[in-house]
């Protein structure tokens, strides 16, 4: 210990900034200063724009929109009880529930054609071959009776007013073409993987998104809970096939000239992966999506045309930068890190993780701060420390293995997460872009 203090003594503020400069130069100021700042700028616009919230909610209670919500999925059975039981405790009612099961091999068809004819569910569709997600959720938007789009994972549970409160931002600007919700982990109690998904889903979904939102380059709306204008989805003509379509979706509508915003206040509750087995699997499928959309099939974004927008390009550019760009760099710090501190490299071990809790604290604590329901979340501060190691490590390894797969190999596309032949045709559509 008096060596370890020692050292550091020596090296003093300087050599800790030398030591430790990847987190000074590029994680604090954006996971940290920037994220306090335009909070704290959001915090003051929303009690100052108090009085605009409570006008579009009155106009959202006296137009009373018709809302399809649309369900795709595949063995999906066992969750559509739970998630009816959901939708029937809103506190809007005003919807139609649309359930599309994409060729399931389990008992879905049964369960989802006795739902509706108890009345329970408006309709039921059912692909008899299997198309994909996106597929299905096509199919339901061509029976569509509302003027909004709710997707929603059959997963899903939703808080009471959930609906109410994803459909309240259309009303808030008449240039929102679609709505993320907020994810919470339903199962946060079954393992230490979900425990840490728990927080990752606070900090990330939570808070980073509604960072996003606010400087307007939000990238993504989240297909287990996300409400679009149903003029804008015709207008691009619904989900393109294959995998990753809440990203691909959202950049789609975004080229519309639409804005796109998180909603904080709209909840819904989802499963997630209770084996670190299972995540990585899924966390690959979402990694990829950036090689695949960002870099790909959407790189007009960098181009300067008639439809070029500087909040487009910024929206992508940072998703690529703090995700890829920064991703590699990492790696090139820790050869630094090894080559350079060789004989000292336990103690730079342990003070790098003591610095990374540090800085997980002060993330949560902004959780905390603009969190209604603060006393249920006290609870994941003891494991802040493994976070370090979850999302410095263990997330880092995937991403850049989900990278590595996309870039050189088109991975994504012999996923059988996606059938085969919408994988092809998705690639088709890929290199008409690319060409």
């Amino acid at each position: 210990m008096l060596e370890f203090l020692e050292f550091w003594h020596n090296e003093g503020t300087r050599g800790f900034v030398r030591i430790f400069w990847f987190y000074f130069i590029f994680e604090l100021p954006r996971y940290i200063l920037l994220d306090y700042s335009v909070l704290m700028i959001t915090f003051i616009k929303n009690k100052t724009g108090w009085k605009d919230y409570k006008i579009a909610k009155q106009r959202f209670w006296s137009e009373r929109p018709f809302v399809s919500i649309i369900v795709p999925g595949k063995d999906e059975g066992e969750n559509y009880y739970q998630l009816v039981s959901s939708l029937k405790e809103q506190s809007y009612q005003n919807f139609e529930v649309i359930v599309i099961d994409d060729g399931s091999d389990d008992n879905t068809p049964i369960v989802g054609r006795n739902l509706e004819r108890s009345g329970q569910i408006d309709l039921f569709l059912r692909n008899e071959e299997r198309g994909g997600k996106a597929s299905a959720a096509n199919l339901a938007l061509q029976y569509c009776k509302g003027d909004y789009v709710i997707h929603a994972d059959a997963d899903c549970s939703f808080n009471q007013d959930a609906i109410e409160q994803i459909m309240i931002p259309f009303y808030q600007d008449e240039n929102i073409g679609a709505v993320g919700g907020n994810l919470m982990v339903r199962n946060s109690n079954e393992s230490l993987c979900t425990i840490l998904q728990s927080i990752e889903y606070l900090i990330y979904i939570f808070v980073g998104r509604t960072v996003a939102s606010s400087l307007g380059i939000l990238r993504i709306v989240s297909g287990a809970f996300g409400a679009f204008r149903k003029d804008a989805l015709q207008r691009i003509k619904g989900w393109d096939v294959g995998p990753g379509l809440d990203g691909d979706i959202t950049l789609k509508i975004r080229k519309l000239g639409y804005k796109v915003r998180f909603e904080p206040r709209a909840v819904a509750q989802t499963t997630v992966p209770d084996n670190f087995k299972s995540l990585a699997r899924q966390r690959v499928r979402w990694s990829r999506s950036l090689i695949r959309f960002r870099m790909r099939k959407h790189r007009n974004l960098f181009v300067p045309s008639k439809n070029f927008s500087l909040i487009n390009f910024f929206t992508i550019t940072e998703n690529i930068v703090y995700d890829l760009v920064l991703n590699v760099m990492w790696y090139i710090y820790m050869v630094d890190i090894i080559m350079n501190f060789t004989s000292t490299l336990g103690y730079v071990i342990i003070a790098g993780f003591g610095l990374y809790t540090v800085s997980k604290a002060l993330e949560f604590v902004v959780v905390l701060l603009i969190s209604d329901t603060r006393k249920d979340k006290l609870k994941y501060i003891l494991y802040l420390p493994a976070m370090v190691l979850y999302t410095g490590y263990f997330i880092r390894f995937v991403r850049t293995w989900a990278y590595i797969k996309e870039y050189f190999f088109r991975s994504s596309y012999k996923d059988p997460w996606n059938p085969y032949k919408t994988s092809s045709e998705a690639l088709k559509i890929e290199k008409n872009v690319m060409d």
